[in-house]
């Protein structure tokens, strides 16, 4: 497993609002370690009479041992929220969607200049089965497994975790790189995290249209992966220009496309799979 592991200890920002304290209790039910959460004048009060809320992180830093951040605030008090956790803490997932393109920009520089990891924003989240989850996810399809997935978008997580776990093929980490323009951790990125993860044999990578993401896993793949990756890119019958879904999915000119994609990730020795549905049995080819 990468990321989440037995160590990670959570704080939830924005842990009263209506997704936060939601998805709070989820993440609990779950058995993550969520060990406090973060809203501006509610410090002292308790989350379900069992998670300390503070005003700040510094505050909560002072009294609990933390590490990570998941961040549910409003997009306009997103950057703010992002520049307290990255400060303090080792990994900083943004759940946040519709965060300005500038705002997400200067997030991600300082995020460099503190060597802090962030996942996202407008991201799923990330889940180790078994052992717990920073995100939104339905934990019923995902089960415990030697099978790394990566994907920019939420709802194809679930799709292909759904049609692994039914196929008995369970997950080691699933982790949603957000499909904004401008994220933190990229394909790259986690697929050297999946490279030196013992626990992961096989990576699936979830791609779509919009940008270069893809090429440049292909690249990486090409010349340092030795696991087996299989794939699948949505969007083959989006027309150019027109925005789809995510706002990084858009095709502007060759680039980006579904064909651009296939072809870098087929070079690297990457099978790409026409539906979901075909995944499993290209994993199986592999594994």
């Amino acid at each position: 497993m990468i990321l989440l592991n037995e160590d990670t200890k959570c704080l939830v920002q924005g842990i009263t609002g209506k997704q936060g304290s939601f998805h709070t209790e989820q993440m609990l039910n779950y058995n993550t370690n969520i060990v406090a959460g973060i809203t501006p004048g509610k410090g002292g009060q308790k989350f379900l009479d069992k998670v300390p809320i503070f005003n700040s992180i510094e505050q909560a830093k002072e009294e609990v041992d933390i590490n990570s951040s998941i961040i549910f605030v409003p997009a306009k008090f997103a950057k703010d929220a992002a520049f307290e956790a990255i400060k303090h803490l080792d990994l900083v997932v943004i759940i946040s969607e519709h965060i300005p393109v500038h705002d997400s920009m200067k997030i991600m520089e300082y995020a460099k200049q503190m060597k802090t990891t962030v996942i996202g924003p407008n991201t799923p989240g990330i889940i180790s089965p078994g052992i717990g989850k920073l995100g939104i996810m339905p934990t019923h399809i995902f089960k415990e497994g030697n099978v790394g997935v990566i994907s920019r978008s939420g709802t194809l997580t679930y799709e292909i975790a759904s049609e692994l776990t039914n196929a008995g093929i369970g997950q080691s980490t699933a982790v949603g790189i957000g499909g904004d323009p401008v994220t933190g951790d990229n394909y790259v990125d986690i697929l050297k995290r999946f490279e030196k993860d013992d626990q992961t044999d096989a990576v699936v990578l979830i791609g779509e249209i919009g940008g270069n993401a893809e090429e440049r896993a292909g690249k990486y793949i090409s010349e340092e992966m030795t696991k087996p990756v299989v794939s699948y890119i949505a969007g083959r019958t989006a027309p150019p220009g027109k925005r789809m879904g995510h706002a990084g999915a858009i095709i502007q000119g060759n680039s980006g496309t579904v064909a651009s994609k296939t072809k870098a990730l087929n070079e690297a020795g990457v099978e790409v799979a026409v539906k979901p549905s075909e995944i499993v049995d290209l994993l199986k080819k592999v594994m």
